[in-house]
Formats: structure tokens, sequence, C-alpha cells
């Protein structure tokens, strides 16, 4: 089973970005809960935004209101739509599928 980010990038203070995962090779990918945590630099990784397999969301403070996580169970892909980005939003963004975690991708936010 593989984990694969895409989507990060440089872009400007008020922009938007939207990040992807694509499980491969899972099984039963609806069954697992998925998520987003992120990690700037000298700080620990902070968990943003969680979609149960109930389908119930939960966002940190941080994010919410701005960010919006999504999960297409045919396609075994889970998304995270960042709107109006601010430059502490920097970091770098894994996902996550239960217990498995993805490589990361860079998001840097530019004032």
């Amino acid at each position: 089973v593989q984990l694969q980010a895409y989507g990060g990038g440089l872009v400007q203070a008020g922009g938007s970005l939207r990040l992807s995962c694509a499980a491969s090779g899972m099984l039963s990918f609806r069954s697992y809960s998925v998520g987003w945590y992120r990690q700037a630099p000298g700080k620990q990784r902070d968990r943003i935004a969680h979609l149960a397999f109930s389908g119930t969301t939960d966002y940190a403070d941080s994010v919410k209101g701005r960010f919006t996580v999504s999960r297409d169970n045919a396609k075994n892909t889970v998304d995270l739509q960042m709107n109006s980005l601010k430059p502490d939003d920097t970091a770098v963004y894994y996902c996550t599928v239960g217990v498995l975690w993805g490589q990361g991708t860079q998001v840097t936010v530019s004032s």
C-alpha cells in the first residue's frame, strides 16, 4: 500500500491550493478514517483535518472555515481544499489513511 500526496506548491497569501492523496493497493479504503497533518519548520506535526469513515469531520481552529477535507471512496483519494491561505499555513502537509502516512508535500504561502 502506498500513499502519494501531490498538489503542493507556492501560492500568494489569500490564494488557494488543493492537495490530493491517492491510496494505491488499499482494500476497503472506505472503512478508514482519513486526515491531513502539517509540520512547519521547527514545530511539531499537528493534525489539521480529519474525516472519519462515518463522514464526521473535525478541523483545527487554525484552519476551520478555510480548509475542507473530502474523500472519493471510488478512487481511493482524499483531498484538502485550502482557501484564504496565510503565510502561517506554510508547512509540509501529510495525508493519513488509517495509520498509514503519505510522504508529505510542501506548501509555501508568500506574503
